[in-house]
């Protein structure tokens, strides 16, 4: 998706704005500057268009000011970064030194700059905007984040400056298989590639975070294309230190978007983190496949029974992603690598199953044999008309009801498990759909 940056001096309103957008108060917003020091993500929807915003700390410029020596490398990298620019200054008291320091380093970039003069509360203020244009900016806008003021006039522009989106993958088959390697820092992602592309295509190292950005490589094996891409380790956001490193987790979660298939890394020292349980489940929500990884299993106990113990305890910690195949392998050693793309494009291929109809209709009647159906408590049960799969990638069905307010989870589960036992679905994500039936009971 699409990234638009929020960027700014101290205490013009940025988190605000971000907030506003977002519509949900993601950020702290207080009049103290410097309150936002964690880089912040969310993502919106506007006039059909989804994309990220990104609400980025203060600039200032003063060497001695904590934070100041990455300044620099934050305005560069949003520049880099960002498809859309909005560059806030305070509206009432008009731009100032550092905003114009600030203006001096946006020039310098080809990506569109708006200018969002924020706090003009009321049409009466707006004649005070008019100074930001000699930030040398064409595009200005008088604001009220706080209130939501004209903030949909320039949503609608901004919307208007991105770039078109991918086409939808159901529409146009892609000639490779999307695999996005994920995790968190040295847990060996980067020697995995290398090693299933045999070349050092991305550099290794002993240091977390050595991989800044999502690397593409393709590579075929065995007759299929895969387009590997390799991402920055994710590490929980109180441990984001560096603007580059936080940009480099957006560009993580952004690989998974445009992804076919997601391979969770994990290091057999350490598995099923709270991290690592977190990104299974952004992939599951994207509707990606996904495939588990134990790396540096050469250096796990020589015992027998520990595979068996390892699966068991993935499958209890992943309980929401049990169906996914794991692998374990030894990037150092080359053991069992030749698995990942094995299983990737099994599950790409699950990710795109359809069930006949006739399978369908079986298992209708076999929910309608189900031994008690939801009901409202009022002795009104659920009754199930009938079903379709509505698309792939990932598989989705629609049941028709007399009533989808009936429908408990316990009987949703049940329905999905039906459904993996129909067909192949390990690694991918089901989504069912209740719907109303216009049918009279």
């Amino acid at each position: 998706m699409a990234v638009v940056t929020v960027v700014g001096r101290p205490n013009v309103g940025k988190s605000s704005l971000f907030n506003r957008i977002v519509g949900r108060r993601a950020a702290i917003v207080d009049d103290l500057p410097g309150v936002t020091r964690d880089r912040l993500y969310g993502e919106t929807e506007w006039n059909g268009r989804r994309f990220y915003v990104v609400d980025t700390g203060g600039i200032v410029f003063e060497e001695d000011l904590p934070f100041a020596p990455g300044i620099f490398a934050q305005v560069r990298q949003a520049i880099e970064e960002s498809d859309v620019i909005l560059f806030v200054i305070d509206g009432r008291n008009g731009p100032n030194a550092v905003d114009g320091e600030i203006a001096s380093l946006l020039r310098k970039s080809r990506v569109p700059i708006l200018v969002v003069c924020n706090k003009i509360d009321d049409p009466v203020h707006e004649k005070e905007m008019y100074e930001a244009y000699g930030l040398g900016f064409e595009q200005v806008f008088p604001v009220s984040a706080m209130h939501g003021r004209n903030v949909e006039d320039l949503l609608d522009v901004v919307v208007s400056l991105l770039p078109e989106p991918a086409n939808d993958e159901e529409e146009v088959e892609e000639p490779e298989i999307s695999v996005a390697l994920i995790g968190r820092p040295n847990v060996g992602k980067s020697s995995i590639l290398n090693a299933l592309l045999g070349e050092e295509r991305s550099l290794v190292s002993s240091i977390p975070g050595t991989t800044r950005d999502a690397i593409d490589s393709l590579v075929d094996i065995g007759g299929v294309l895969y387009r590997f891409i390799d991402t920055a380790g994710l590490r929980r956001k109180s441990r984001v230190d560096s603007d580059v490193e936080y940009y480099s987790n957006l560009r993580s979660f952004e690989a998974i978007d445009r992804c076919h298939v997601a391979v969770l890394v994990m290091e057999g020292g350490e598995t099923a983190t709270d991290q690592d349980k977190r990104l299974a489940g952004r992939v599951l929500d994207r509707g990606k496949g996904l495939v588990l990884v134990v790396n540096k299993w050469d250096l796990a106990p020589k015992r027998e029974d520990l595979g068996d113990e390892m699966r068991k305890f993935l499958k209890s910690e992943f309980i929401f992603v049990a169906h996914a195949p794991t692998v374990f392998v030894s990037a150092k050693t080359g053991r069992n690598l030749h698995k990942i793309p094995e299983h990737v494009a099994v599950v790409h291929a699950n990710r795109r199953r359809r069930i006949s109809t006739s399978e369908l209709n079986r298992l209708l009647r076999d929910l309608m044999a189900f031994e008690r159906l939801p009901s409202d408590g009022s002795g009104r049960f659920l009754k199930v008309y009938y079903c379709a799969q509505v698309r792939t990638a990932p598989p989705t069905f629609a049941f028709f009801v007399n009533d989808p307010e009936i429908v408990t989870q316990q009987f949703h589960r049940h329905v999905e498990k039906q459904l993996r036992r129909l067909a192949c679905f390990d690694g991918v994500p089901l989504r069912i759909h209740w719907r109303k039936s216009e049918r009279k009971e």
